[in-house]
This record gives C-alpha cells, structure tokens and sequence, in this order.
C-alpha cells in the first residue's frame, strides 16, 4: 500500500541544512497494522506527516497504492488527501460544533453528498465508533476517549485506505487507550484499512501493531514483525523501550540480582509453548532447582507469550539448559 524509496527530509534552520529523515526505503502492506516506535525528535512525525504530503520530501518518491503521490498537482493532493484519513493527539475537534458536525464536516467540504446522505453516513460512523447517544452534544461534554472516537469517526468519513494515526492514545488514561486500541483493530479487521500508528510506548505496539519500525536520529534502525522485535529485540534503542515497557532497566535488574545465587537465564515463550508446563518436568529430569527472579505473561495482539527470568542451582544446569533449547524456548544467558 505504501511505497517509500530513499525518501529524505531535511529543514533549513539557521541557514544550514538539518536533516529529519535520512534516506529510507519502507514497505507497509496492505491492511496490516504498522507501527513506528521512537523518542521525541527521533523523525517518526516527520514520516508520518510525508505520507499524507503534509511534509514535502526533500528527495525520493512515495508511492501509494500505486500512484507516486510526490507528482500530484494541488488537484491531485486534495483528492489522494481524501483517501487518507488522520487522527490527531490532542482530537482537533471544533468546539463550537456538535459531535455530528465535526464528523460531517470532511463529507461538506467534498461537496459530493446529499444533506440527507451525509446525515446518514454520521449516523453510520457514530454507531461504529459507540457514540450514537452522543450525536447533539459539543466537545466540550466529551470525556478524552470519546472525543478520540469523534476523531475516529470524522478520519473515516470519506472512507479512506489509509489511516494516520499521530499518538492518538497518549493523552489518554490506560483504560481508554486499550479501548481506543481495541477499537482500531476492529477498525482494520472490518473495513481492511491499512493504519499506520506512531507513539513513544512500547505497550501501544504491542496491543495494536502487526509490524513496527523503531526509528532514532531520523533513520530505522529496527524493523520487523512486533513479536520479533519485542521478544528478541537488537538495537539498543529498542532495548530501551521493551526495557520500559517491562518498568525494568538494565541497571535495575543486575541490582536486583547482584544477591542471588546460580546460574540466571531469561526464557522466552511464544504461541501455544507459553503454556507448556516446563519448569517442572525440567527439574524432575535434571535435578535442577529453580527461582523465578522476574515473569510475565501477556500477548502480543493475537499471540500468547512469556517471559521467565531463573536462576538456576544444583543437579546439571547444562542439562537443564539443554532441555530448554529442545523445548523451542528461546533461552539467553544473564550471568
């Protein structure tokens, strides 16, 4: 669905050339759900804003279902424009208009619907989005999910392909945000929308995301599918992340553990393997006595996984170990 090939932004500050993107090429498929993960200036906006020509690249093409959107005249931007829909951070909904007419307001300036198919394509959106008691009232009655779901709504009202979304949960509390999430994933089940959804927390990709780029200093520096990277992650600025996202550091852990005695690994689970009764059969077989230092299970969309931090003593940890990595368990050494 979206073709970037060696597309480079740059902004003249102070009569010198600062780069924001440095030449990438991206592939985003159609109807997965594609996450970019970076850290304020890190050039995740900047990309985002690239797709929908709200940046001008400074190099390279975009290519978007097709057609290199780069070559579009003013004509042609207003009608692609049309096709992408964008969800803001903090809602950009006008207060002095009723929830219905914020949504409506897109199908109005395309002039290309009846008042009576346009009342009838809110109502439509506002039942998707679980706000039709909500049509007459104004932002200002609105909770911070709800007003969220008015931006849903109004982003798919000239039913787009494409979805931006641009930290469209981080002004929201945890509880909205998970049924913010759940809400475009059915989005994209449903209706087959590709969505492109930037943030600064891991936990939004994990929830949400198909795949994921994690971007520092303006370029990619991890890309793959979400249960790749977060369980087995490379980059150090990805580590960063899921090492937040876990609320455990590097230096915290090896406090933690500095104590405990044994040979410490971490085992990672994935799929139906989470919930395989291991441990035990592991130290009935070897002798092994086990610890569990730090655990969690979870999933990553659709997929269970878990993560088991040991410390293993007595019987025969090589043995041990060696049964771990039969198991289709993912097994690193810690100390």
């Amino acid at each position: 669905m979206i073709d970037f090939k060696q597309v480079h932004k740059a902004y003249r500050v102070g009569g010198r050339s600062v780069p924001a993107l440095q030449a990438t090429d991206l592939h985003i498929a159609k109807g997965e759900v594609f996450g970019i993960i970076g850290h304020s200036g890190a050039g995740k906006s900047t990309l985002l804003r690239l797709i929908n020509r709200l940046e001008e690249p400074s190099n390279g093409s975009i290519v978007i279902d097709g057609e290199d959107v780069t070559r579009l005249d003013a004509k042609g931007l207003r009608r692609f424009r049309r096709q992408v829909g964008m969800i803001f951070q903090h809602f950009n909904l006008l207060s002095s208009k009723t929830v219905a007419d914020n949504v409506a307001l897109p199908l109005k300036l395309a002039g290309e619907l009846s008042r009576a198919e346009i009342r009838q394509r809110v109502t439509e959106l506002l039942a998707r989005v679980g706000l039709s008691d909500h049509a007459d009232k104004y932002p200002a009655q609105l909770s911070g999910g709800q007003k969220q779901r008015v931006g849903i709504a109004r982003a798919l009202s000239t039913n787009p392909k494409v979805l931006l979304c641009d930290e469209a949960t981080s002004a929201l509390d945890p509880q909205t945000t998970a049924s913010v999430l759940q809400l475009l994933t059915q989005i994209n089940r449903e209706l087959g929308l590709t969505i492109i959804l930037i943030t600064h927390e891991m936990d939004v990709i994990r929830r949400a995301c198909d795949r994921v780029a994690v971007m520092d200093a303006g370029a990619i520096v991890e890309l793959g599918a979400v249960t790749d990277v977060f369980l087995h992650p490379q980059h150090a600025t990805t580590r960063r992340f899921v090492r937040e996202d876990e609320a455990l550091d590097e230096g915290e852990q090896s406090a933690d553990f500095a104590h405990v005695d044994g040979r410490i690994v971490r085992l990672t689970f994935a799929g139906e393997s989470t919930y395989t009764p291991l441990l035990g059969s592991v130290a009935r077989e070897t002798g092994v006595d086990y610890s569990i230092l730090a655990g969690r299970i979870d999933r990553i969309k659709d997929t269970p996984y878990g993560q088991l931090t040991l410390a293993l003593t007595g019987g025969d940890i090589a043995a041990a170990m060696g049964c771990f990595e039969r198991a289709d368990v993912h097994l690193e050494v810690l100390r």
